[in-house]
């Protein structure tokens, strides 16, 4: 049996650092979040940043690129596979109604429209896949994507490190009690998201 020291977010978060698999593990857990699990990755950067603060703007990038790569494959999805599966995609990412009404918005507002979903905890989701499907630019949608991301995942490291020593002590003091709380917020949120 594991004793507490073994399941502590530190020990936790150091054992992610040392492996050679950490890294690679963030960007395709970026790219779920993007893709499938519509689930802030800020849950895991925020704690692994604070802990890791030479690795701070590589984990960062790590988690953008993933982003990116993601956002290019939903736009693309859209793009194909619309006409096809166009029900089952829309009702997987949220609804006929957040469809109608985001592809509207790319149409009055394009690009603004992408950059404001990407800076917010938004699912991007129904923004790529109406992007797609609506034909907006591809070059323009991922600019948005990657402005907006940078913003928030470079803005997440000048945070942490403003934030720092204090938000670090909060999370070792906290951290089972936080993660307990997310968990419960994640699983609510899709109770009701698959409900």
């Amino acid at each position: 049996m594991l004793d507490s020291k073994e399941l502590s977010a530190e020990t936790w978060l150091d054992r992610l650092d040392r492996s050679a698999y950490a890294l690679p593990l963030l960007f395709v857990l970026s790219m779920m979040e993007t893709l499938i699990i519509p689930i802030p990755i800020e849950a895991i950067l925020i704690p692994w940043m604070l802990s890791q603060s030479r690795r701070r703007w590589t984990i960062a990038s790590v988690a953008l690129a993933g982003n990116i790569t993601a956002a290019a494959l939903g736009y693309w999805l859209g793009a194909l596979a619309m006409e096809q599966w166009g029900d089952t995609l829309i009702s997987l990412f949220g609804g006929a109604q957040a469809y109608d009404s985001f592809a509207e918005e790319i149409h009055n507002n394009g690009f603004i429209s992408v950059l404001a979903v990407g800076v917010t905890p938004t699912p991007l989701q129904i923004a790529m896949l109406a992007a797609g499907a609506t034909g907006y630019s591809f070059l323009l949608f991922l600019l948005a994507v990657t402005l907006s991301r940078s913003v928030r995942y470079f803005g997440l490291v000048i945070l942490v490190n403003v934030a720092g020593e204090a938000a670090l002590k909060l999370w070792k003091r906290y951290s089972r009690q936080i993660g307990a709380a997310l968990l419960v917020l994640a699983g609510v949120w899709l109770w009701f998201l698959f409900s």
